[in-house]
């Protein structure tokens, strides 16, 4: 019987295999070199996963280098004080990550002697690693058949099998998982999981897929109808809303004022410039600043404003520059959450990019603190 003539189901259980048969050989002629893909190290590859969560491979290829020379086994990071995990995190986003990765590390050594697990079951049960990142280090550190999908894979199986319903389309949806299951059973797990992650990432992108040189192309329903471009359903964006504080840059014998942020909320427990909200439309802003510390002799007009834009909302702030003759505290926070920073020193713990985004302004725009 001509393929023409096979029967749908048929098609269908065929789909994994012959994805398999395609991807594995496309990954291996070229995949783009990452240091986390040059070793089968689980913990690396657990490292390299949650530092690739809501960041751009670009930046995390910046990162994980240091990051493991730094702490480089499982047992490295869980000794390590929770500071200063943070600050070797600084930069990268998001420390909630970073928090969590050190938590898992300690349940590692204290519940699993070291041991990082190679099933899914085992994996799921160490802090912040859920369903994706136990398939990640499982498929890809173990060589097993445990499938991880995220937006590129998502897409990618989306546009194969042209599933037009967009409660289908995204990476929580279960036939992806089961899909991706099935495909990596289909040949060299560690290598298929990578492909199809690589494929999303390179070729079948949001915008303007490349399917002139996609490897699967032949069996992709969205390209064969010419509706790559439809699928996946574009997402409606929600505006962030945008909040502005005024930053204050309280300097002291060449020195500027650090405080650490609340323990809980938006940077907890990361180094900041002191925030206050923004006074009223026609407040003067140095009449604010000096309600919120005293003693202080204000600039009369902020330094040019910094936006810094967090997932879910946006910072506009306003540096504000005051100098005190003698050296003051920040009311209400206790000695070890403030500190004074020389020009070009950092604080001891993890300072945000948002805050390093203030220092640079300050210097550019008043001359070192």
């Amino acid at each position: 019987m001509g393929r023409r003539d096979t029967p749908p189901n048929a098609e269908r259980d065929e789909l994994p295999r012959t994805l398999a048969l395609a991807l594995e050989p496309w990954f291996l002629r070229g995949h783009r070199d990452m240091p986390w893909r040059r070793t089968r190290d689980p913990y690396a590859i657990w490292v390299s996963e949650i530092m690739l969560q809501q960041t751009r491979v670009e930046t995390v290829q910046r990162y994980f280098e240091a990051f493991m020379e730094r702490f480089p086994t499982v047992e490295a990071l869980a000794a390590a004080d929770e500071q200063a995990v943070l600050a070797a995190w600084s930069g990268l986003g998001y420390y909630r990550r970073a928090r969590l990765l050190h938590r898992g590390a300690r349940h590692v050594v204290q519940a699993q002697g070291g041991q990082i697990p190679s099933d899914a079951e085992g994996l799921r049960a160490i802090p912040g690693v859920g369903e994706y990142t136990a398939g990640a280090i499982a498929s890809i550190a173990f060589d097993r058949p445990v499938p991880l999908v995220d937006g590129n894979v998502a897409r990618v199986l989306s546009r194969i099998e042209a599933i037009e319903d967009p409660r289908q389309q995204v990476a929580t949806a279960r036939r992806h998982w089961q899909r991706v299951e099935a495909i990596l059973q289909g040949g060299t797990p560690r290598v298929l999981s990578q492909a199809l992650m690589e494929l999303g990432a390179t070729v079948c992108t949001p915008r303007s897929p490349q399917c002139s040189v996609c490897p699967v192309r032949e069996v992709c329903g969205a390209h064969r109808d010419g509706r790559q471009d439809r699928i996946p359903a574009p997402r409606k964006k929600i505006a962030s809303p945008t909040e502005c504080w005024l930053a204050l840059a309280i300097t002291w014998r060449g020195r500027v004022l650090m405080v650490r942020r609340p323990a809980e909320g938006l940077l907890a427990d990361l180094w900041c410039l002191p925030l206050v909200s923004m006074p009223a439309e026609g407040k003067d802003l140095a009449a604010a600043a000096g309600e919120a510390l005293g003693g202080v002799r204000w600039s009369e007009a902020p330094l040019p404003m910094v936006r810094h834009v967090f997932t879910h909302r946006i910072w506009e702030l306003h540096p504000l520059v005051g100098r005190a003759s003698r050296k003051p505290r920040w009311p209400g926070l206790p000695d070890e959450r403030q500190c004074w920073l020389e020009a070009g020193q950092a604080p001891p713990g993890g300072l945000p990019r948002v805050a390093s985004k203030l220092l640079e302004r300050i210097d550019r725009g008043w001359g070192r603190p």
